[in-house]
């Protein structure tokens, strides 16, 4: 189960530097249900989605670099890069914030994942968090790998 809050972000205050960093590509076999591959540095990863938004089931399974290949094809839309920083909180959380590229460049999105859903109601976001967009499907991932909103 992934139970997580997604935000806007329009500036972030701090180097980025000083935390650790991937390089992630995406692309959606399918949107609904949402069926995903992913390169993350050199991991691949085939992923299963739920309908949902707060919390959705979410189910991963590893993928070799041949078979991340030869389903990148078929895949439906643009293929979403990104990088990925994972930034500490509250002893407690890492941020997952997302600098979007190409198509996306104007797009900056942070992720906390939580336990329960009572703890992620109960979540403060940090002052340089903006919007909150967890109920918003044009954040969504899957979404924006149709069509830039941006």
């Amino acid at each position: 189960m992934e139970i997580e809050r997604k935000f806007l972000i329009e500036k972030i205050p701090f180097d980025l530097s000083a935390y650790p960093s991937s390089r992630i590509e995406q692309g959606y076999l399918s949107t609904n249900p949402v069926v995903r591959i992913r390169r993350s540095d050199d991991e691949y990863i085939l992923t299963y989605k739920s309908k949902g938004f707060l919390s959705r089931e979410e189910y991963n399974l590893p993928l070799t670099k041949e078979s991340y290949e030869h389903l990148k094809p078929k895949a439906d839309g643009i293929f979403i890069q990104k990088f990925r920083y994972r930034i500490p909180y509250q002893d407690k959380y890492t941020i997952e914030l997302d600098l979007f590229l190409e198509d996306l460049a104007s797009l900056i999105l942070a992720e906390v994942e939580f336990s329960s859903v009572e703890e992620a109601n109960a979540f403060i976001a940090p002052d340089w968090f903006s919007k909150e967009v967890t109920y918003e499907s044009k954040y969504h991932n899957s979404t924006l790998s149709e069509k830039s909103p941006f």
